[in-house]
């Protein structure tokens, strides 16, 4: 039986050295500030993210369940959840929530909670001044 065609292969990178230089090594004479973000780091903050919006939705579907909580439609849940997320995450304990899932061990005072937006060559990013 032949072999349906992919999108995708699966390759394995230790065979395979031009896969294996595929993220970039962190260079010592380089500049200190340089970041290379570690895929293990990527890979813990999406799990860290995603049990974070987990654990939202279940204590907003709870205090719902409970009558604490009164809900007028889907679109209010949504704006709810959203600001409830927002929250946390303009929160220090939000922040040394995502910092301690990828391994940091950061005091809440020493979290930057308006860290700047640095664009290199003085051009915005792709959307404007922000990320999104």
């Amino acid at each position: 039986m032949p072999e349906e065609a992919r999108d995708y292969q699966i390759v394995s990178t230790t065979h395979t050295p031009s896969l294996s230089k595929v993220l970039a090594k962190p260079d010592a004479s380089a500049n200190p500030f340089k970041v290379v973000i570690d895929p293990k780091v990527r890979s813990a903050l999406r799990r860290a993210l995603v049990d974070l919006i987990d654990y939202h939705d279940e204590a907003l579907a709870e205090h719902f369940a409970e009558g604490k909580l009164a809900l007028d439609s889907y679109k209010e849940y949504i704006e709810l959840f959203a600001r409830s997320l927002k929250e946390t995450m303009e929160s220090r304990e939000g922040v040394a929530y995502l910092l301690r899932a990828v391994g940091f061990d950061v005091r809440p005072d020493e979290i930057n909670l308006n860290p700047e937006l640095r664009w290199k060559k003085g051009a915005p990013g792709a959307f404007g001044s922000s990320l999104l």
